[in-house]
């Protein structure tokens, strides 16, 4: 009887380990983006901006890169705007990340120098929240020398996180 007893108490134990020795692993994946519309442009000097928000769920510090060719550039078949982006985070404590310049989130960058190095989106994880709240923001406008023609613009602005940041 005693074997019977010492074998159920070691199934028991393991049994309760096994979520957390499952579970121990690491982990980090989005959510889906949704798409950004930007309301149309409808003056030589105006600028518009819209954004979309993600959860980043992560279960350590990480950093954020983006696409820097012609892809993440607003463009149509016969012209080009300027496009900028600029990444903000959650602030309602837990895991949070510093976005866009010194300032982390105000600064918008070019789409071609967006989150390059040294401005990596870069995110600070806290033990037992493994969310982030990650918003994608978009601008455009016209050049100054020049109005974009009338059309639908397109751009494919592609983020991609790593494990850990630089110091």
């Amino acid at each position: 009887m005693k074997s019977i007893i010492n074998y159920i108490v070691i199934i028991t134990s393991v049994l309760l380990a096994l979520p957390t020795l499952v579970c121990a692993e690491d982990y980090m994946y989005w959510e889906d983006f949704a798409k950004i519309e930007l309301p149309n442009i409808t003056s030589r000097g105006q600028t518009q901006q819209s954004s979309a928000t993600v959860t980043l769920y992560l279960s350590g510090d990480a950093q954020i890169t983006a696409d820097d060719t012609i892809a993440a550039q607003l463009s149509c078949t016969t012209d080009t705007l300027i496009t900028e982006y600029k990444l903000t985070f959650d602030s309602t404590g837990g895991s949070t990340g510093v976005g866009t310049g010194g300032d982390g989130g105000t600064e918008w960058q070019s789409y071609d120098t967006f989150l390059k190095t040294g401005t990596e989106g870069n995110v600070d994880y806290v033990a037992d929240d493994n969310s982030v709240q990650v918003t994608l923001w978009v601008k455009a406008s016209n050049d100054a020398n020049g109005v974009a023609d009338s059309d639908e613009y397109d751009a494919i602005q592609t983020l991609t996180v790593s494990w850990g940041w630089p110091e």
